[in-house]
């Protein structure tokens, strides 16, 4: 039996055919595998760590290469993506991604991409401001272009602002700061007792601690890439 492969496309059947054989114009398994192992590869070697033992080594990259899992490539080779209104659109001058879990990733995951991989964090940020320009909001829990209010927070901010603190360029800072004032100025979970009051009592909202808390931490990342901006 003669396998031809598999491909995926958000956009239609014509697009995954145009990613099948710009990616996989064969089916050759030893070459699929030796073509893997170079790429990732090439992505765990920008750590390298020394000492300890094999254990602890194996133990190392393999967390890291669990932390590269995602965010994923949501584009086809002819750069036509499926946007956040569910339009075709084509990405320009960067490649668009899907799948950013930002409360499980603000705090380390994007910290470290910003460090080891400044091109996917301006692609990321790129991203982020065009499913703000298609949808009307910055991510929460984006996945496949949709937004799935997962977890609370709106921590696509707190992304910007380390990129902004590291003078990671190649997007519109001042789009970037609109979008992430819109973000903060919405009424929905909690935020409008918050915008109100400063803070949120659990007679107002539930989980009305952490809430506050994380509004707060994002205020202060726009506030900082506001005065970054004068």
């Amino acid at each position: 039996m003669k396998v031809l492969g598999e491909a995926l496309s958000a956009v239609s059947v014509e697009g995954a055919w145009k990613n099948l054989k710009a990616e996989v114009d064969h089916w050759d398994f030893d070459r699929v595998k030796a073509e893997a192992n170079r790429v990732w590869n090439k992505e765990l070697s920008k750590i390298i760590a020394s000492g300890g033992s094999e254990k602890q080594l194996k133990n190392f990259y393999t967390a890291l290469y669990h932390s590269l899992l995602a965010p994923n490539l949501f584009v086809d080779v002819d750069r036509r993506y499926r946007g956040r209104d569910f339009k075709i659109h084509e990405a320009k001058n960067f490649d668009n991604y899907t799948v950013f879990s930002l409360w499980d990733t603000f705090r380390a995951a994007h910290p470290l991409y910003s460090i080891i991989d400044q091109r996917r964090t301006r692609d990321f940020i790129n991203t982020f401001l065009a499913q703000y320009e298609e949808g009307g909001r910055l991510p929460v829990w984006e996945l496949a272009g949709n937004e799935t209010d997962t977890m609370i927070g709106y921590h696509a901010v707190s992304v910007i602002a380390d990129a902004a603190a590291k003078d990671i360029g190649g997007f519109d800072r001042k789009l970037a700061l609109k979008a992430m004032k819109h973000s903060a100025e919405q009424k929905h979970y909690g935020l409008a007792a918050y915008v109100d009051h400063g803070f949120m009592n659990m007679e107002e909202e539930r989980e009305s601690v952490s809430k506050t808390l994380e509004y707060a931490y994002d205020d202060w990342c726009i506030a900082e890439v506001a005065r970054r901006q004068g």
